[in-house]
């Protein structure tokens, strides 16, 4: 009977959270150690299929970058990276199309219908969803990478009003119908952006944002977009989090009401920090 109560009263808890976000959508970046753990694979879309259940929209966008650079190797190709981002040559640039768009996308959609939700897949490129530019850092050519200039949110809207969870590879399209590897990160602050979200939620491997890199209790549980602004300025951020930390400032700036880095390794951290008071992770605002 106590377990029972227990639970009654997780409900009750989460109650106010759930009118408040009734209707509302949230963008989730899906990354890390949540997309490798086949336990935490499924916690992360039995809370996503949660979202949609209680009325919230959820929008899934994902890369793949360790997948990516696993067929590469098969392949008997090295990948090569500078400053962080991946030297995308045509026959990369096909491959991260294939693993993205196809087997990766695919099995999360999978996923979520195993978990009892309804979801479709999309590239970047499917409606012109994601429009890129080449980016071409301090001069050099990488290749077929790209930045973000041009959101068309369109196919979400329509997917997400009929019921079904979008689920988005970061892929993008260049005015010329280049296909572009764009970084995940950026991509779902501009998608949170376009859709005006309520909430953009990036899944990381850390507990969120820490002062101290070293430090896992240093943790900074809420910080401002100037704090924000502030730590890539100084190059506190370490070079995995800075994406993350970019990606929440374009969303807020876009009017997106909160952002929240948070532990994708800890289960059903999602729900913790929608549905609870304590919360899990850094949550940047305003």
């Amino acid at each position: 009977m106590q377990e029972a109560m227990n639970q009654a009263n997780v409900l009750v808890q989460a109650l106010p959270y759930m009118q408040r976000y009734s209707g509302k959508c949230f963008v989730v970046k899906y990354g890390g150690a949540a997309m490798i753990d086949e336990r935490l694979k499924a916690q992360v879309m039995q809370d996503i299929v949660l979202l949609r259940t209680v009325g919230i929209k959820p929008v899934l966008v994902h890369g793949g970058g360790k997948e990516v650079s696993e067929v590469m190797q098969r392949m008997g190709l090295q990948p090569r990276f500078t400053g962080g981002l991946r030297v995308t040559d045509a026959e990369t640039m096909e491959i991260v199309e294939m693993v993205l768009a196809g087997t990766t996308n695919k099995g999360i959609v999978s996923l979520i219908h195993r978990a009892g939700g309804k979801a479709v897949g999309l590239s970047g490129k499917d409606g012109n969803l994601l429009v890129a530019k080449k980016l071409t850092p301090d001069g050099q050519d990488i290749g077929y990478v790209g930045e973000v200039v041009r959101v068309n949110p369109e196919v979400i809207t329509v997917l997400s009003e009929s019921g079904y969870i979008p689920v988005i590879s970061s892929v993008a399209i260049g005015e010329d119908g280049q296909s572009y590897n764009v970084n995940a990160d950026h991509a779902a602050g501009a998608i949170a952006a376009a859709l005006k979200a309520e909430k953009l939620i990036v899944l990381t491997d850390v507990p969120g944002v820490l002062a101290n890199l070293k430090d896992p209790a240093s943790l900074i549980s809420e910080m401002s977009i100037a704090e924000a602004e502030e730590l890539l300025r100084n190059g506190k951020a370490e070079s995995g989090m800075a994406p993350k930390l970019e990606a929440c400032i374009t969303a807020l700036r876009g009017g997106v009401q909160r952002a929240h880095i948070i532990d994708g390794r800890q289960p059903h951290a999602i729900l913790i920090e929608v549905f609870t008071d304590r919360g899990v992770g850094t949550m940047v605002k305003p």
